[in-house]
This record gives C-alpha cells, sequence and structure tokens, in this order.
C-alpha cells in the first residue's frame, strides 16, 4: 500500500509509527504551558504535535437545554454544559501561529481538527501540512468534503462510526479530492478500556478501505497502542499533559512525558519486531547453532568397539551429529581409537 506523506515524513508500513500528542485543553489556558507541551513532546521523541481548533460558538450553542448538558454519570465531564466545557478547553486561535512556529523550530508535524469549515480556512491561512477529523465529527460529511478541498492528507478518528458511516466519510473525502487518507481505529469513552478497544479491527479496516490505519487511544498506559502496531497501526495518538496531577479536562486519560518516551521506544521497537516471514537462523543466530544439543562420544573407545547406549551422549554443543541420529549409530563400530568428547560424525564409522 502506497505510504502516507506528511510534512516530508513518510508514514506506512517501512516506517516507525507516526507518533502524535494531542495537546487538546491541558495548556489550562496557558501558551506557555501550550509551547512547554511542544517541548516536552519533542524531548520524547514525538513526531507531531495536534491541536483543535473551534471556538466555544462554533461547537454548539450557548443554553442549558435539555441535550446541551452532559448526563452521563460516568463522563469525567457530567454535569457541565457543552459550551462552558467547550469555552474552557478550547485552544484560542491566535495561540496557533506561536506553536506551529515551535514546532517547525524543534523539526516536528504541527496540525488541527478543525470542527468548522472556518477553522479550516484559518488553518489554512497558517499553511497546516495535513488535516485531522475528530470522530465525532466523522459524520459531518460537508467539512469532510472541504478539508478534502485543500489536497493535503487527512486523518479521519473513526470512534463511534460504523462500517457504512467510515464508507460515506472515506468516499466523500476521496470523492473531493483527497488522495493520501489514513483511519484511525478509536473507542469514545475517555478514558477508554482496553477490552472495549477492539484493535483486531486494525487489518480489517485497512482490507475494507484500503488505506492506512492508525489508532487514537484513550487507554491508559501504553499497553493497547504497543499492540496495535503488532496489527498494522503507523500512527498513533495519545494525549499529552504535563502532570494529571495538576488536572486539565482531560488529563486523566493522558500520557506525561516520561510516559509519551516510553510509547516512543515501545511502539519502535513492536514495529522493528515485525520483520517479515522468516523461518530458519537469521545471520545473527548462526554461533548459536554451536550450543544446540548433538551426539558426542561419552567413553574412551578402541578401534573396531561397537557403538551402545553406554558409548554416547546427547549433549550441548552442536559440533556432533544431529540427536535424530542416535538411534542409527547404535551398533555402529569405529574405525579409530576415538577419545571421550570427541563429536560423532560419519567419518568415524566403516
Amino acid at each position: 500500500m502506497r505510504p502516507i506523506t506528511i510534512q516530508n515524513r513518510e508514514v506506512g508500513a517501512n516506517q516507525p509509527p507516526l507518533i502524535i500528542a494531542e495537546l487538546s485543553g491541558n495548556h489550562n489556558q496557558s501558551l506557555e504551558r501550550a509551547l512547554q507541551m511542544v517541548e516536552k513532546a519533542k524531548e520524547a521523541g514525538v513526531d507531531a504535535v495536534k491541536l483543535q481548533t473551534y471556538t466555544a460558538e462554533t461547537m454548539t450553542l450557548n443554553v442549558d437545554e435539555e441535550g446541551f448538558v452532559i448526563e452521563d454519570d460516568q463522563s469525567l465531564w457530567g454535569g457541565r454544559s457543552l459550551y462552558d466545557l467547550y469555552e474552557e478547553a478550547y485552544t484560542p486561535w491566535e495561540w496557533h501561529e506561536a506553536i506551529f512556529k515551535k514546532c517547525r523550530e524543534l523539526g516536528m508535524i504541527g496540525f488541527s481538527s478543525p470542527f468548522d469549515e472556518s477553522a479550516v480556512d484559518f488553518l489554512e491561512s497558517l499553511d497546516v501540512p495535513c488535516y485531522k477529523v475528530a470522530s465525532f465529527e466523522c459524520t459531518d460529511l460537508p467539512l469532510i468534503k472541504r478539508i478534502a478541498q485543500t489536497n493535503k492528507p487527512m486523518i479521519i478518528s473513526t470512534g463511534m462510526a460504523s462500517a457504512a458511516e467510515i464508507e460515506e466519510a472515506v468516499d466523500t473525502a476521496r470523492g473531493a479530492g483527497c488522495e493520501q487518507l489514513i483511519l484511525l481505529k478509536c473507542t469514545s469513552t475517555y478514558p477508554a478500556t482496553p477490552e472495549n478497544t477492539n484493535i483486531n479491527t486494525i487489518p480489517h479496516m485497512k482490507d475494507l478501505f484500503n488505506c492506512q490505519i492508525g489508532l487514537s487511544d484513550h487507554t491508559l498506559g501504553v499497553g493497547v497502542a504497543v499492540s496495535s502496531v503488532a496489527l498494522g497501526a503507523v500512527v498513533i495518538e495519545k494525549h499529552l499533559t504535563l502532570s494529571r496531577e495538576e488536572g486539565g479536562v482531560d488529563a486523566e486519560f493522558s500520557l506525561e512525558p516520561d510516559e509519551f518516551k516510553m510509547l516512543v521506544n515501545e511502539t519502535k521497537r513492536a514495529w522493528q519486531s515485525l520483520g517479515a516471514i522468516h523461518y530458519g537462523p537469521t545471520n545473527r543466530e548462526q554461533s548459536s547453532k554451536k550450543l544446540r544439543r548433538s551426539v558426542y562420544i561419552s567413553e574412551d573407545l578402541q578401534k573396531g568397539e561397537v557403538l551402545d547406549h553406554n558409548h554416547m551422549r546427547i549433549i550441548r554443543p552442536g559440533y556432533g551429529l544431529a540427536p535424530k541420529h542416535y538411534d542409527t549409530l547404535i551398533g555402529k563400530r569405529v574405525n579409530r581409537h576415538v577419545k571421550r568428547g570427541t563429536p560423532t560424525s560419519w567419518d568415524l564409522f566403516g
């Protein structure tokens, strides 16, 4: 499958997974903190930093009617109105340029999730290298169409989406000109639990939609993300916080910088371990073959003696005949004096 290129970074099976740190609202309305998060992401080895581009006004209405207040008691944000939550969590648009500039200075990819067409227009003015569509906007086909018209790579998160809804999103993106598309398997609960993550869907998505697949991960820790690499994930997105203890709208299910470093290292190891279908020793294993078991003479033998079980042992190292020949050697007559500790070979007999 053809790899995707985002700001000179190839994304595909031949490269380690692209690691994205989502800042979300964990900057706690401090630009200084947001810039520090970018620096910490770089130190951890992260490839890209993602923002969310919206305002409370572009997301919802400032009303307290039914549906506009989160009523899920299990939610981190239960009881809050959507408008108040987005007003707290949004990243001021005037910060975007400074954050993206910091990303470029550090050699990182800086981009965002727009939540309406005005956000796309704004991000275009900043010449972002790619776009991300959030799971809750996966069915916003007009938004997907507008993003596709930029002719830039698009990443679509698929939390909650049925196969039919994903197909509509993919068809809309491709029909509007998007030639570089990545889908992310996602579970839209915060935090998500491993048993509800269903990452076995990743290879199925790849076959079904014929595009690169990654993971937008809201589980705690790095285990799910590392496992997803073995199933073909080429992108991993996780939320970043400087400190869960200091709080933030998404802090509870976000990774701290040292955990992000572990994520980077372990997903790279998982990718390196995939290799190719291979049987037999690798080049590095050739020397280890010497420590396999083989058949050795275990007693001094005189010329003409006939071998029995008392004269041989299957031991390490592996310089003698393979253990499968043990029974065949019983009854063989040695053609010369053989010292204890001699590896068996066919030229000892006959």
